[in-house]
């Protein structure tokens, strides 16, 4: 044993050496030199060297940020020096760009990608999800967190007020005729967003509010066919409650809103003060039940007894192979979301297969299928926003623990647990959608290919609601049914002819493409009263007792495109590409239905120049500028014509129907078309441990389609034309950072986004004027709050000037903006706007021998929302409930909100006092995984396994939240209302399986 020992320590030896850079043999400081297949290891010092005690046999691995890794075996040697080369795969990477590829390098436009990893890095229900806080220029914001709700994802801003501003969607190649809420995320590769116009140009029409290619997974060539399955489950539960007024503090709001107007009195005729109860007083002002309520100290919180915790859960089985000649790829998904409330709920059947098979040498083609069916409930109602008015003295339950369907005496509200009564209310919505992606491409000569591109899309939906008797929409009344069918199909024929070629330093590509996209619709819809057994619902509306509408609608549109881009580079240094696209729609009228839209966009890598090579450590330096137009065709099918609508008149003395002109038609209408600009520097430094991109950007958007207001003499309110301006400008910042690469295996990287956006008009309808009737001014966002400024209550001390200008002490006081001693529509003053100053995303990854952690944050700050829980839910009528408000009494002056007044239906300008600053930052997602090592899968005949764990928006920091009694500020459209449900929490356990 002791000569073992001995000759084992013989065997062991320290080595010594230097790590360099092979670009100018400068040494890589914190390069890792670590033992293979063990945690021993060490790192380079400032110059480059190291000294690490090794055995013979062992096998030392060289690695730094940026560079490509090498093994050394150990042997005899006791120094041992290593150059290592740049690793360039980031600048090889080849991006989507559409109509094809081009790598990284040579990218002139402004595009930004999602990765596979990225998708799937937080448990998501839909695409919107993962770019929110990942790319910069996007804008996705969510109201509430209703099962089955799609984010409004916005690029670079608004530019349209009519036209739309929906971002263009496209799988495998094919434009979706709609959104991309029914893909599943699984199936997904990845996802470039293109922002700047000569970037979308390409799509014409198509992509004047940007492009978002999705790439589908597809098989490989490498023999092997690998089978995963990927799942999670979780619990959903409610992150925010509302404060309501207790029991107690109702009835004190209540008795506050007759001091008011002097009726809460003693048996004496006396007013009772504030502060203080009177049992003669109460008795006469409170029901029965509330009478009740208030001896036994009865409060119902509605909310306990309606939220509940959910579910979530997601499963996907994909098998993905192939060799050479063809490649397969098959993936199955579900999806389920049970909300947080009764009858809220979404789930999701998915299936993809596609195909790729090479037929000769010159021939290759290949297909993908995608068929989806989703079920969605509730996605019309929301029972929780009723349940705020409830009163909480009444009882929702009887003595025999039957519900009470009437709790008080007044006849606008009923029990809103009822409104979860299994079958009470159906709100269903059946959608199945079949999307393919079929094509062929021949090679007719070396460099130059033909390809075909045919895209049938199809999509059923059906929407059924009913509304029993005890309900609070029929309150014992005729059960009502309503029946919506849809019906779309859509298809996409495209020819693209592509030819590239190298001439000595000269590199060109030309890409020309004819398309055409068809789409139909048909709708049909009908309404009942009097469903006779209310277990039918909607299926058997014939049996109802009288119809009550009955409608059908058809609606088909086409575009015609025709694209020619050329992309050109000298030695890889400098770049351009100029693209033109002419598109036809038969959405306009006959005089304008073709529109042209040019592009062209320079690039040069400055880090290849011999000028810049003394610069080691600068990796790369690309700077681009673009110039380009796209088109808008938001208009729908036959506005340009004058359309007619149905009226009744009398036939002598017979009722009639006939038509009368509704509308006028334009033949002259044209596409809006937005002008951009763009500036863009792409950068990668110190082997790439820090690189990122930055943009300016600026688009101009005219020819806007705007109703004109019309003389009433005319007969017609107002008449479509192309008039006003809008304009977006912005900047851009991405950047990662890879900030630890250990020798013992532990790395730390950071993700970084930043975005800011202006957005203004410029001209209207009537010029550089200002519109205030819709809320548009000059220089401001499309959509502005234009309202009173809030400036406190009036106070005793101010009884008189308050009556003078038509107040009484305790309420609302506004400002008297141009000082002319009265309120007046004068005063509305410009408040703000829902466009943030700026947003922002940062993601952390950690990873340590086989663990990894990382985290997500999301930030929106600046902009401004309207808080309809303090308008609509804030009465201070005394009638209703509402949300918890701080209001003025005479004991409590310092209040914000005003005084409890039965006279008023809603306090006196009580829109001053919901606007609110919307700012907010998010942890989005906590995720904690372990991934076992291969020889433990091995075992378990598994290829690689992984457990996680997250949680999903553990916490929201806003003072509208946490100062303002009020919800998730997170909104699509500015207003936050009770028509939205809580924010969410989502605790997920999941695992990764590969076969």
């Amino acid at each position: 044993m002791l000569l073992l020992s001995i000759q084992i320590f013989a065997q062991d030896r320290t080595v010594s050496g230097k790590v360099t850079s092979s670009d100018d043999g400068s040494g890589i400081p914190g390069a890792s030199v670590a033992v293979k297949g063990t945690s021993k290891g060490t790192s380079t010092d400032m110059d480059g060297n190291y000294k690490i005690t090794v055995g013979n046999s062992a096998v030392l691995v060289f690695s730094a940020v940026g560079t490509n890794s090498q093994e050394v075996s150990v042997g005899s040697k006791t120094q041992i020096n290593v150059s290592l080369s740049a690793d360039t795969k980031s600048l090889q990477e080849v991006v989507v760009v559409g109509y094809g590829t081009q790598k990284k390098s040579q990218l002139t436009g402004a595009i930004s990608s999602v990765t596979a990893k990225q998708i799937t890095e937080m448990p998501i229900t839909n695409l919107g999800q993962a770019m929110q806080g990942r790319v910069a220029g996007v804008d996705v914001a969510q109201s509430g967190s209703k099962p089955g709700t799609v984010p409004r994802v916005l690029i670079r801003g608004r530019r349209s007020f009519n036209a739309g501003n929906d971002p263009l969607y496209v799988v495998d190649g094919i434009p979706l005729s709609g959104g991309y809420e029914d893909m599943n995320p699984n199936d997904v590769a990845s996802m470039e967003i293109l922002k700047d116009a000569t970037a979308t140009a390409i799509y014409g029409a198509r992509g004047a509010n940007g492009v978002v290619l999705i790439t589908t997974k597809r098989g490989s060539k490498d023999g092997k066919t690998v089978i995963s399955y990927d799942s999670y489950v979780g619990v959903t539960q409610s992150l925010d409650k509302i404060k309501l007024f207790t029991g107690a503090e109702y009835a004190e709001m209540k008795r506050e809103s007759r001091r008011t107007i002097g009726t809460y009195k003693d048996a004496n005729g006396n007013l009772v003060p504030t502060g203080v109860v009177d049992a003669f007083a109460d008795s006469k002002l409170f029901t029965a039940v509330e009478l009740d309520g208030i001896a036994k100290g009865r409060s119902l919180d509605y909310q306990d007894m309606m939220v509940r915790k959910g579910v979530q859960q997601n499963h996907a089985i994909g098998v993905q192979g192939g060799n050479d000649k063809t490649q397969f790829s098959i993936n199955a998904g579900y999806f389920q979301d049970k909300g947080i409330i009764q009858g809220l709920d979404f789930t999701r059947y998915s299936f993809r297969a596609s195909v790729d098979h090479q037929v000769n040498k010159r021939l290759k083609v290949g297909a993908s299928s995608y068929l989806m069916y989703a079920e969605t409930n509730g996605a019309n109602i929301n029972p929780y926003g009723f349940l705020m008015s409830q009163n909480p003295l009444a009882k929702a339950y009887d003595d025999s623990g039957n519900l009470i369907f009437q709790q008080t005496d007044d006849a606008l509200l009923t029990n809103p647990l009822n409104e979860i009564v299994p079958g009470a209310v159906v709100d269903e919505t059946k959608k199945y959608r079949m999307f393919n992606s079929i094509y062929a491409e021949l090679e007719l000569a070396k460099g130059l290919k033909y390809r075909v591109n045919f895209g049938p899309d199809f999509t059923i939906s059906r929407n059924g609601r009913f509304y029993g008797a005890l309900t609070n929409n029929i309150k014992g009344g005729n059960p009502t049914a309503t029946t919506d069918n849809r019906f779309g199909f859509n298809y996409t024929i495209e020819n693209i002819l592509t030819y590239n070629k190298q001439f000595k330093d000269h590199n060109l590509g030309v890409t020309l493409l004819q398309s055409m996209q068809r789409d139909n619709f048909e709708q049909y819809t009908q309404s009942v009263l009097g469903v006779p057994v209310e277990t039918q619902q909607f299926y058997n509306v014939g049996n109802a007792s009288s119809i009550q509408g009955v409608g059908s609608n058809l609606i088909q549109w086409t575009i015609a495109s025709y694209m020619a881009r050329i992309n050109y580079d000298y030695k890889g240094k400098y770049l351009l590409t100029v693209t033109a696209r002419r598109d036809g729609s038969s959405r306009f009228g006959e005089n304008s239905k073709w529109g042209n839209f040019p592009g062209v966009a320079l690039g040069w890598n400055v880090h290849q120049e011999n000028f810049m090579k003394d610069l080691t450590w600068l990796d790369e330096l690309k700077v681009r500028a673009s110039y380009a137009q796209v088109g808008n065709q938001g208009l729908s099918p036959y506005q340009t014509v004058g359309l007619e609508g149905r009226t009744s008149y009398a036939w002598n003395n017979t009722a009639a129907y006939g038509y009368r002109p509704n509308t006028i038609g334009n033949a002259d209408l044209k596409w809006e078309t937005s002008t951009s600009q763009n500036i863009g520097v792409d950068f990668s430094v110190w082997r790439g441990r820090v690189s990122g991109s930055a943009e300016y950007y600026q688009t101009n958007t005219t020819d806007l389609l705007l109703s004109d207001q019309l003389p009433t003499s005319t007969g017609f309110a107002a008449v479509t034309r192309n008039v006003g301006e809008t304009m977006n400008r912005g900047i851009e910042l991405s950047l990662t950072t890879n900030n630890i690469d250990a020798a013992n295996g532990f790395k730390w990287s950071t993700d970084f986004v930043f975005y800011k956006n202006t957005e203004e008009i410029v001209s209207l309808y009537n010029g550089a004027k200002d519109d205030v009737g819709n809320r548009w001014f000059i220089g401001k966002p499309l959509n502005s709050y234009f309202d009173y400024e809030y400036a406190g209550i009036w106070q005793t001390a101010e009884a008189d000037k308050a009556k003078a200008m038509g107040f009484t002490v305790g309420q609302i006081k506004v400002k008297d903006t141009n000082n002319d001693g009265k309120i007046a529509a004068d005063d509305r003053v410009l408040l703000g706007s829902d466009v943030p100053n700026w947003t922002g995303g940062i993601t952390n990854r950690f990873s340590y021998k086989g663990f990894d952690l990382s985290f997500f944050i999301f930030t929106r700050q600046g902009q401004m929302i309207v808080s309809r829980f303090h308008q609509n839910s804030n009465y201070l009528q005394g009638r209703y409930n509402q949300i918890k408000v701080d209001y003025w009494t005479p004991n409590n002056p310092g209040a914000r909100y005003p005084r409890p007044n039965f006279n008023q239906e809603f306090p006196a300008y009580n829109t001053a006092i919901m606007y609110y600053d919307g700012s907010f930052i998010k942890v989005r997602n906590i995720n904690v995984g372990y991934s076992f090592p291969a020889k433990t899968a091995q075992k378990l005949g598994l290829s690689s396994l992984r457990l996680f764990a997250s949680i999903q928006q553990p916490f929201i920091f806003s003072n509208y939240r946490s100062k303002e009694n009020g919800v998730d500020p997170e909104t699509s459209n500015g207003n936050v209302d009770n028509n939205v449900t809580p924010a969410t929490s989502v605790s997920t356990f999941g695992l990764n399986i590969k076969f």
